[in-house]
């Protein structure tokens, strides 16, 4: 793996190309979001669905209704990115790098928080007075791979179940997907569908939306893939996941006494995340085996 040699200067140069990556969060602005946080763990409080009862006789007794009251545990961690550029180094170079490390450390903190929450969409939540009670994904809530790549079928299904759960349709609708996923939808529709248009231009990125979906393509790391190449593609409604924010992101460029004055480039983030509500996820099996 290279390092800050690799920029040495053998020919006039004006500023450091960044490598291709995500640039960071995508994920941020689509989950239910909590900041300030303080503490080791933090808990989302909600309130169950409640029923009314049929008067039926005069001078009844008033009914009394106890909805449930529930909440979802969030364990927060700390996530680092930290770089020191030696003195001689920067002395061998034609330009400062400290600006180009900085947006390279936030860009990477930004991709752990779409890691931490895809992971959680997925992962078995904590529930209960003190968050001790787990909660596993529910199978009925999986959409098989079929042997298939994702198709408009799937996500047909995968509305129909965010539908029957009574997801409310005002709520925003996203799937995380690698572009694998969106190259197989332009593959599954005829250039005579009237879908085949719309998935083009998701494709050439003209749009974003497709069967009620807000796609959110990501990086393929950020999404399990198992040993039989069966990616999990992730649908959820904005409040079926949570994000707890400690601390953002901060960035920090100063000299390190103990490293000879080197320049540190040092940037940290305190975040965690849970699924809230299950009825408000669902996972998309696709097949990615090479044909």
């Amino acid at each position: 793996m290279g390092d800050v040699t690799t920029a040495f200067v053998k020919q006039f140069a004006s500023n450091i190309m960044m490598l291709s990556q995500q640039k960071g969060s995508k994920l941020r602005n689509s989950v239910l979001v909590r900041s300030g946080v303080v503490g080791e763990e933090t808990y989302i409080d909600q309130l169950g669905k409640t029923y009314a009862v049929k008067r039926t006789t005069r001078h009844m007794d008033t009914p009394i209704i106890d909805p449930d009251h529930l909440r979802r545990k969030i364990f927060l961690f700390d996530w680092i990115s930290n770089t020191v550029l030696d003195k001689e180094d920067e002395l061998k170079m034609l330009i400062d790098p400290q600006s180009s490390y900085s947006q390279n450390a936030v860009w990477a903190l930004g991709r752990s928080i779409d890691a931490e929450i895809l992971i959680a969409a997925l992962a078995t939540a904590y529930t209960g007075k003190e968050g001790t009670t787990p909660v596993t994904f529910p199978a009925g809530n999986v959409i098989a791979d079929g042997n298939t790549g994702l198709t408009i079928a799937k996500l047909i299904d995968a509305k129909e179940l965010l539908d029957l759960a009574e997801v409310d349709e005002e709520e925003s609708r996203f799937i995380a997907v690698t572009a694998k996923q969106i190259s197989d939808l332009l593959g599954t529709t005829e250039v005579t569908s009237a879908d085949y248009n719309v998935i083009k231009a998701l494709v050439k990125g003209e749009i974003n939306t497709f069967m009620g979906f807000e796609f959110k393509r990501v990086s393929a790391a950020m999404l399990a893939v198992d040993a039989n190449d069966i990616r999990s593609c992730i649908c959820w409604a904005q409040n079926g996941l949570g994000l707890a924010i400690a601390a953002d992101i901060k960035t920090r460029i100063g000299e390190r006494a103990d490293k000879n004055y080197s320049t540190q480039v040092f940037a940290s983030l305190g975040i965690g995340a849970t699924r809230v509500d299950e009825d408000r996820v669902v996972q998309i099996n696709c097949d990615e085996t090479p044909d």
